[in-house]
């Protein structure tokens, strides 16, 4: 099949559609918004116009599936890579998908992996007494080649309170170090805890290099970020009509700290909010940014794609 066929500009690529395949009973997102607890669209948006310089997706969980159907890693990476996303990061956030992820690089070169603990999952591994087996096993897969960061891993107030945040920052300190050692990237999750990821950064030494996955802080956040050096990677939310916060910090940001990322299936940009999302729907996020930037798109993807080689190094070695 020649290559634009599997992603035509306007239509669902043909993995995506539920005739071209069906569940297989895998994890898999609710079909009701996380909030609201409304019903959502499962069927997976066209596809986007490509991209005229190819980039990288920062993050996405391709073990993840959505929608009414289930995409395998190769056709969903040829699906990005026909509208110019020509690689992605597998993020790992429990030792499922950890180990997926290592069995996922090693089986396409178009992926490189993350693998970490997600915060929300530390307290009950402590609560039974298996969180230290778990960042050992986190380690362990972390020493593969392919694998190019820890995360996701931080903090996360929304979903965790109370005693098991004591849990949750100690796991955050484990995972920092574990990069550290490594010399491997840090992937953060920051949910309602901005100043506390911070904080522990400080107290701990951040590694040398630091992404804040899915930012979602405003431009205070950012230029913290700027004065440190470390990466903000922006999803489908900098889309959101009701975030003005995120496109404040977007024109702040230093241009050689910005990433892009789909957190897939999760954070689809807008005006399909809510539908399942997957790597290749990153240029309607990356459009987005060059219009508030008023920046050329060509040069926003020259920009965003030596950003990420820069901190994962690059993706054939």
């Amino acid at each position: 099949m020649p290559e634009n066929a599997l992603a035509v500009p306007g239509e669902t690529p043909a993995a995506y559609r539920p005739e071209e395949a069906a569940p297989d009973g895998g994890r898999t997102r609710s079909p009701e918004e996380e909030k609201s607890g409304r019903r959502r669209r499962l069927d997976y948006p066209p596809a986007p116009e490509p991209l005229p310089v190819p980039v990288m997706d920062n993050h996405t969980h391709l073990d993840f599936g959505d929608g009414d159907v289930s995409v395998t890693v190769r056709d969903a990476l040829d699906a990005a890579e026909a509208l110019g996303v020509k690689g992605a990061v597998q993020v790992g956030c429990d030792l499922e998908s950890s180990r997926f992820t290592v069995q996922a690089v090693e089986a396409d070169t178009r992926l490189l992996g993350a693998v970490a603990l997600h915060p929300n999952d530390a307290p009950p591994l402590a609560a039974d007494g298996q969180l230290e087996e778990a960042l050992a096993e986190i380690e362990r897969l972390a020493a593969h080649p392919r694998v190019r960061a820890i995360g996701e891993t931080g903090l996360d107030f929304f979903r965790t309170q109370g005693e098991g945040l004591k849990a949750q920052e100690y796991s955050f300190r484990r995972h920092i170090d574990i990069a550290k050692r490594l010399g491997l990237a840090l992937q953060i999750h920051d949910r309602d805890a901005h100043d506390d990821v911070v904080r522990v950064l400080r107290e701990e030494g951040a590694p040398e290099k630091v992404v804040f996955h899915c930012f979602s802080g405003d431009a205070g956040l950012a230029r913290t970020c700027n004065r440190n050096g470390w990466m903000m990677s922006f999803a489908g939310t900098v889309t959101f009509k009701n975030a003005q916060d995120l496109r404040d910090a977007l024109l702040v940001a230093d241009p050689a700290l910005v990433l892009v990322e789909t957190d897939a299936p999760f954070l689809t940009p807008h005006p399909y909010r809510g539908r399942p999302n997957a790597s290749y729907m990153v240029p309607y996020t990356l459009r987005s940014m060059a219009e508030v930037l008023d920046k050329d798109l060509g040069l926003l993807c020259e920009e965003v794609a030596g950003n990420t080689e820069k901190i994962y190094g690059r993706w054939n070695d």
